[in-house]
């Protein structure tokens, strides 16, 4: 079922529609009577195929109001504007929207869409906290241009991002493990300046981070990615700080407040030891060959351990190796584990697969508890959510109400 508010960005839910609807789910659309002032019926109901349901009187033999949130698989309100985020907190029942959100069983995506001063205002942010805290995955709005000239956060996610997150949904039909839980997670590789054109960087596409990302945000976690130079675009629901150097990552790292960390950037072992201040010219050059001197990063994991108060935040690691066997593998994977002190380490063979931007991956999650579980080769997704099971046996989720 998806659900309409009436906000402008209405019209981009029309999007979120088709979205649904090529990706095989049959959607009833439920309008509220002010969105269908930005949006007609015939619309909802052309790129559907079903009739749309409007009011709690129409049909009402087959009492609408309690039959579509029962027989709904996931219910999606896109957008949700600060009047169905506040009607939805206090259980308020007014129309056949909200009527249906206190009948449905199921799980419960909302997409809001406001203006910043609605959005950041504290009633909003309580009924979002509450409505989180019940189990109703509430996606971070994106920032941007909105209503006008007026820029920032209340612009409603990207409708494609939209349908990747309720198709996640679907896929797991997640328990909502890791409601409460803030976690930060890194994604993509560093760059290392050279000069102001050029830098030293590596092959991570960040596609793992995302769907790390995409994955905790349907199981109910606040989640922060930290993007370094991604190739892919982050999920919604997230609130995203961009980096460029191994340095502002570090800085970004430790300027979170997370329950967990998950650092699975690909972080620059090494940079030059001073950037020059213009573009290096091939002319300017005394012969055909160029040295740099290289100086070792900052070992962002091992600050991120050592600065740590006692047993949180749990600490996550991942590790990228090249091995002549997959005992070799382990082995390095245990020595590196040992020599981070992270809790959980993800170890991945980069040397005889694609790893970097193949949206697969085989991976073993070493444990500092001496566990190992091997994931055999299989989406990132499912990568993702193999490690967030093990993330929700260790960590218990918060309830941010009490």
């Amino acid at each position: 079922m998806l659900g309409v508010a009436g906000g402008i960005a209405a019209y981009k839910a029309v999007e979120v529609l088709r979205g649904l609807s090529e990706s095989g789910c049959d959607v009833t659309v439920v309008p509220t009577q002010a969105a269908l002032k930005f949006v007609g019926e015939p619309t909802w109901s052309a790129l559907s195929g079903n009739p749309v349901a409007t009011d709690v009187w129409t049909n009402s033999a087959q009492v609408p109001h309690v039959r579509l949130g029962q027989s709904a698989d996931v219910v999606v309100i896109a957008p949700a504007t600060a009047d169905v985020l506040a009607r939805a907190t206090h259980g308020i029942a007014n129309d056949l929207l909200t009527n249906t959100l206190l009948t449905a069983r199921c799980p419960v995506v909302m997409a809001p869409a406001m203006h910043t001063e609605m959005w950041v205002h504290p009633a909003t942010q309580r009924n979002v906290v509450e409505l989180r805290a019940r189990g109703i995955i509430v996606l971070e709005p994106a920032s941007g241009r909105l209503t006008g000239t007026d820029t920032g956060p209340g612009r409603l996610p990207d409708p494609s991002a939209i349908v990747d997150a309720v198709q996640d949904v679907l896929r797991r039909r997640p328990t909502n493990d890791l409601a409460g839980l803030k976690i930060v997670i890194s994604a993509g590789g560093t760059h290392e300046a050279l000069d102001p054109v050029r830098y030293i960087g590596n092959r991570s596409s960040g596609r793992q981070g995302v769907e790390l990302a995409r994955t905790a945000v349907s199981r109910g976690a606040h989640v922060t990615l930290v993007a370094a130079h991604m190739h892919v675009a982050p999920p919604a629901g997230v609130t995203v700080v961009n980096v460029s150097s191994a340095d502002e990552l570090h800085v970004a790292m430790r300027e979170q407040n997370a329950d967990v960390v998950v650092m699975a950037a690909a972080v620059a072992d090494f940079k030059p030891d001073s950037e020059a201040s213009m573009k290096i010219k091939k002319e300017n050059l005394a012969s055909d060959r160029v040295a740099f001197e290289l100086v070792t990063t900052v070992d962002v994991l091992s600050s991120l351990v050592k600065e740590r108060s006692g047993a949180t935040p749990l600490i996550i690691g991942f590790a990228a190796e090249t091995a002549h066997h997959h005992e070799h593998l382990l082995e390095l994977g245990k020595a590196k584990l040992a020599r981070k002190g992270c809790d959980l380490l993800v170890v991945n063979e980069v040397g005889s697969q694609e790893v970097f931007g193949s949206t697969e991956n085989c991976v073993t999650i070493l444990g500092n508890d001496g566990s190992a579980v091997q994931i055999e080769r299989s989406s990132k997704a499912w990568v993702a959510d193999a490690l967030w099971d093990l993330v929700a046996s260790r960590v218990s989720p918060v309830n941010p109400i009490e």
